[in-house]
């Protein structure tokens, strides 16, 4: 019971986290995106609260922040990004909890969990085409899951998991 009560209250943390850390890069919106800081606090919630928690957190996080400041614009940007979220949260809680707890596994979540979240933001931004009129190629693709997020995949990949080994001495990893 304590446990759940832990990944309750670190969950909304992290949640609280998605709705603040735009605001530090959102006056310039090339920064914002190019840094995707709703990313840190859902993969971080996936590692620290497991899958469910980090599932949840990542799925909210967009449309709430929508609801409440109007960003990101719900569709089709905001509803790929929530079902890129949870998949990252998904996958880094899973592949923590399965995997041995050293540092170079804790990379392979990580970056694993990224590549799965953006290959699925990929598939949603392809399948809203139809509803939306307009486009998204596979060179699009490209560059906006990878290209253009460098900056952010070079910030998570250096800070995420300095993060979670800071916790994890901590003794503040739940998911486990």
């Amino acid at each position: 019971m304590k446990t759940e009560i832990k990944k309750i209250t670190l969950s909304g943390l992290f949640l609280a986290l998605c709705m603040v850390l735009p605001f530090l890069t959102g006056q310039i919106p090339q920064i914002g995106s190019a840094l995707a800081p709703m990313h840190i606090p859902v993969l971080l919630c996936g590692f620290v609260c497991g899958w469910p928690y980090g599932l949840a957190v990542g799925f909210i996080a967009p449309l709430l922040r929508f609801l409440l400041f109007g960003m990101p614009p719900i569709f089709p940007v905001g509803l790929a990004m929530a079902f890129e979220l949870a998949a990252y949260g998904v996958i880094s809680g899973i592949l923590y909890k399965l995997l041995p707890k050293k540092t170079p596994y804790l990379y392979v979540s990580l970056i694993v969990a990224m590549l799965i979240g953006r290959v699925v933001w990929g598939i949603l931004r392809f399948a809203l085409v139809g509803f939306a009129s307009t486009e998204f190629s596979f060179g699009m693709f490209l560059g906006g899951a990878f290209i253009t997020a460098i900056p952010g995949i070079v910030c998570h990949i250096l800070l995420i998991p300095v993060i979670v080994i800071a916790m994890q001495k901590a003794k503040l990893i739940v998911n486990g």
